[in-house]
């Protein structure tokens, strides 16, 4: 049976996933990139990482592959010669040396735009060609799944628009906008793009068809969202890990910095997410793992907690709040634990309402379903007090694996047709 390949480059390794046409996973492989390549040459790590997941597919799956497709972390960037080597090494998500030349950001970007952070892959490109001797030598800026796609198919300088939304790629009128005149930018294209086979000589190397297309990629919060399967407008995602992160498929287009509110485009649909400081990490700071369990079950998710905390580890806050210096709320605390528990969980679950409320006041699609991804999708008395919260339907997302949604992009359309108007 065809297999279909997403490969999901993440901080500390990377998961390959192979789906069949139905969707169904048919082989699934991990790596951490702990000893992979000597430090100081992380961009031979991803390659060996990337060569070696290939090598650990069963082989009955690497003779079926009919497509590949790759993600990874967001503004991870990297300068390349002629030949597609990189000349120094990539500069990470969280590198912030950009800060250094954001007043030359703000030059040429409008006001508010998204490239106006320190980290941003514009950010990142301007501080190389201001400090970096070799710069002369450079021939393609890249992202770090464009890097990793272009050693499967051969074709450097080939981008989509996911990833280079922070390159400052007008992902509206998808083509670069006036402002943005620069030498080495890649070519953008649609995430799932049939860009061109394998190379030979990899095809011979892994036992894999000669005919396997290479796609375009995406970044890997946007291909664990595919992942979910959240498909129709009103659907959202929350991640419930050390922080609150939401994001809602909308009709409309939101973008408003002042909340750190910005849109992904998904082919006709937009992805308008937010991100809250409160979260898992508050939990655990109180709680071990086995409390959280043991307590929760002691709660009535029916039962409205008189407590209204603000739980923060550390002053600040911009999202559904901007206040910078917003204080922690964790007062009173009882001494029953149930009872402060159920107050947090009740707490958090308010600024999670409180953040979908304002992303439709802003002119976001109405949220109609959640689907829950992140450590607390596992803790059923929360889901229940977060849907009687918001008021809606509130479930496990079906999928979380970031290496599930890139492969979704890679299958023939005829078998991802409920998700075709955002992936297309």
């Amino acid at each position: 049976m065809d297999c279909y390949l997403g490969v999901d480059f993440g901080t500390s390794g990377a998961r390959a996933i192979a789906l069949d046409p139905n969707q169904a996973i048919q082989a699934q492989v991990s790596l951490s990139f702990d000893g992979i390549a000597p430090a100081g040459n992380l961009a031979e790590c991803w390659k060996t990482t990337l060569f070696e997941l290939m090598a650990r597919l069963p082989a009955p799956v690497r003779s079926h592959l009919r497509g590949m497709a790759i993600n990874g972390t967001s503004s991870t960037v990297l300068l390349c010669d002629r030949g597609g080597q990189p000349i120094t090494e990539p500069l990470l998500y969280n590198d912030d040396r950009g800060k250094q030349v954001l007043a030359h950001v703000a030059e040429i970007a409008p006001p508010g735009h998204t490239v106006l952070s320190a980290t941003s892959s514009l950010a990142k490109f301007l501080w190389w060609r201001q400090h970096l001797h070799q710069f002369g030598d450079a021939h393609y800026f890249l992202h770090q799944a464009d890097w990793l796609a272009a050693l499967l198919h051969g074709q450097f300088g080939i981008s989509d628009y996911h990833n280079s939304l922070k390159l400052g790629y007008d992902i509206g009128s998808l083509r670069y906008p006036d402002w943005l005149d620069l030498p080495l930018l890649p070519t953008v294209v649609n995430p799932g793009t049939a860009i061109a086979p394998i190379l030979p000589h990899l095809a011979d190397q892994f036992h894999i068809p000669h005919d396997c297309v290479i796609h375009a990629g995406t970044t890997d919060s946007i291909a664990a969202f595919l992942a979910s399967q959240a498909t129709t407008p009103g659907d959202a995602v929350t991640s419930l890990g050390s922080t609150l992160v939401l994001k809602l498929l909308s009709r409309v287009r939101i973008d408003h910095p002042h909340y750190g509110i910005y849109s992904h485009r998904l082919g006709d649909f937009w992805l308008v997410g937010g991100a809250s400081n409160t979260g898992g990490a508050v939990l655990n700071h109180f709680f071990s793992t086995q409390e959280l369990l043991d307590l929760s079950a002691r709660i009535s998710p029916e039962t409205e907690s008189p407590l209204e905390y603000y739980p923060l580890l550390n002053p600040g806050e911009r999202f559904p709040i901007n206040d910078p210096a917003l204080p922690p709320k964790l007062e009173p605390r009882p001494r029953d634990r149930v009872k402060f528990l159920h107050g947090l969980l009740q707490s958090i679950a308010r600024i999670e309402m409180h953040g979908y409320h304002l992303l439709e006041s802003l002119g976001a699609t109405p949220l109609t379903q959640i689907l829950t991804a992140g450590g607390g999708a596992q803790n059923p008395t929360w889901t229940a007090i977060r849907a009687h919260q918001c008021c809606v339907p509130v479930h496990s997302a079906r999928q979380t694996e970031a290496a599930f949604g890139t492969a979704l992009l890679t299958l023939p359309s005829s078998h991802r047709a409920h998700n075709e108007g955002m992936i297309r």
